[in-house]
């Protein structure tokens, strides 16, 4: 019997009371004490929020204007895919190990110390500039109805909605999440039951669309005018690298999984289902999109970060129903609010994962008695303070843009290293002679679907910047090429300053992976055990409760 069987066989008989625990680092000491504030129902809905971003709603205009819609279509299927590969991978880890900082903590574990490094800290850039710039999307999305008002001043308001919800403790962050979820979710299965009835004639102008926009003008774009499949197949591409940028968010559950209430179930559950998420929201989403606005349409291009550009809105345009525009705009607001609240967990998370490593300050490591870091949130709230330099000169809101351009490359990164750490998890079980179904949850495709989410996200990392070279697009765009590439090359220099400052970086081999330190059952996080309530009214009340 291995030792990850006699560590479950002996905890197996034993049930934890408390929501306050003192989590292991994988090093042989113990981080601070966080409280397992997030339900069940938190953890559910802040995979979905993860999911369902600005990026479903308004990121799709440029995407079916560049690739049409079965370009649209055929890069978030296979984006959606590569998604699909990463999380199953981060679940069956997380779902075992859920310890503080994730898929960082894991990293370090797994792969070595100095990858570890530069992957935590290529997070927490990634949702610490993030933070600022959806705070001036608050401010913009505001200015839809109020363009009076300096923006500066609904940063300020917005920030303060973030910090008030950060500071509450895990608890509330969770219950926030909840409900703005709980918000996206019924704007997007609207707009899709909507576009539905718009694409069947049911608008006030009664007219029936059918698949007219694939014919005319047609299933895909010519990219940049270039004729045959070479144009076709770059508006494709072009698509592809657009919906990376929309999915990525998905892995903040993993970062949630060191305040989770019972992860060994909480955790599975939340996984499992991505592939619907995936399926409901965003391909079929982007389908009706493709049925109900031509790719041609001048409105696509807007660019004004708000309804005015989102292809629904342009679809209940065409249709002449009125009103509805600044219903989905408060809709994009509170989606904003949201993104914004989560940035600032995740980025707080990030770093506290990184000062239990050893590779941040230890001040990091502070929490209060209800188990916040305190000073990581702080940490957070200060760099938030860009979104004002970003809103006030064009020459800093111009700065600020190149540094919030690289961090959709960042987040392709981490769904490699995601990947490449699954695949060292991969081999320590066989290694140790480990049986998988042991684990609260077992992946499917295993290894094979890490190999395809590490290979694709590095394919896309390395024409992520392709445009640049068309003789289209010329002339040469500096300022894009070295945000799509800077965060590549930036990446190994961070491990090869690890191992100079460290002087030793030997990862460990599979034989020798710690695969029990703060797993599920280690410490004993299970809840004591409930009786299941009775009626359809009391479990919808036991559940939102």
């Amino acid at each position: 019997m291995s030792h990850l069987e006699e560590t479950y066989s002996k905890n197996d008989l034993e049930k934890a009371d408390n929501n306050v625990v003192t989590l292991s680092n994988g090093d042989g000491h113990n981080g601070q004490d966080l409280h397992r504030g997030l339900k069940g129902r938190h953890v559910q809905m802040i995979s979905i929020g993860g999911v369902i971003g600005t990026g479903l709603f308004l990121g799709t205009a440029n995407a079916l204007r560049h690739g049409g819609p079965a370009g649209l279509l055929i890069g978030y299927a296979a984006i959606g895919a590569m998604c699909y590969a990463v999380m199953i991978s981060l679940g069956e880890m997380i779902a075992h190990l859920p310890v503080p900082g994730g898929h960082i903590t894991l990293s370090r574990r797994f792969v070595s110390p100095a990858f570890s490094f530069a992957m935590g800290w290529n997070y927490w850039y990634n949702w610490t500039i993030v933070l600022p710039a959806e705070l001036n999307a608050a401010a913009v999305l505001i200015g839809y109805w109020d363009k009076k008002t300096n923006p500066a001043v609904w940063i300020a308001v917005c920030l303060v909605v973030a910090c008030a919800i950060n500071f509450g403790g895990s608890r509330a962050y969770g219950e926030a999440e909840f409900w703005f979820a709980i918000i996206k979710v019924l704007t997007i299965i609207g707009l899709i039951i909507l576009g539905i009835v718009i694409d069947c004639g049911g608008g006030p102008n009664g007219d029936y669309i059918g698949t007219k926009y694939w014919r005319d003008p047609g299933a895909f774009v010519q990219y940049a005018g270039i004729p045959g499949a070479k144009g076709r197949f770059l508006g494709t591409w072009a698509v592809l690298i657009q919906a990376s940028f929309s999915y990525i968010g998905t892995e903040i559950v993993a970062i949630a999984a060191g305040e989770t209430k019972d992860p060994r179930k909480t955790l599975p559950r939340a996984i499992k289902n991505v592939y619907i998420r995936i399926l409901l929201f965003y391909i079929l989403g982007v389908f009706i999109t493709g049925l109900v606005v031509p790719s041609n349409d001048p409105r696509l291009n807007l660019g004004t970060g708000t309804a005015a550009s989102a292809p629904f809105v342009i679809a209940i345009q065409n249709a002449g129903i009125k009103a509805l525009p600044s219903i989905i705009n408060a809709c994009l607001l509170t989606s904003a609010w949201s993104a914004a609240s989560s940035d600032l967990y995740t980025s707080s998370r990030a770093l506290y994962g990184l000062a239990l490593n050893g590779q941040a300050p230890a001040i990091l490591k502070k929490t209060n008695r209800w188990g916040l870091p305190w000073v990581c949130v702080l940490v957070g709230v200060a760099f938030s303070l860009l979104s004002f330099m970003s809103a006030g000169s064009t020459s800093a809101g111009t700065v600020f843009g190149y540094f919030a351009n690289m961090t959709s490359v960042c987040g392709l990164i981490t769904w490699a290293g995601i990947c490449l750490t699954y695949i060292r998890f991969h081999r320590g079980l066989r290694a140790q002679g480990i049986d998988r179904t042991l684990l609260p949850y077992k992946s499917p495709m295993q290894p094979f679907a890490a190999y395809f989410g590490l290979i694709f996200a590095c394919i896309v990392l390395f024409f992520n910047g392709w445009s640049v070279f068309l003789k289209a697009n010329y002339p040469f765009d500096t300022s894009t090429f070295v945000t799509s590439y800077f965060p590549i090359w930036f990446f190994p220099c961070l491990m090869i300053f690890y191992r100079l400052w460290k002087r030793s970086d030997r990862g460990p081999s599979p034989s020798e992976m710690d695969l029990v330190s703060g797993s599920r059952d280690e410490q004993g996080f299970a809840d004591p055990e409930k009786p299941e309530p009775k009626g359809v009214g009391r479990r919808v009340l036991a559940y939102v409760l």
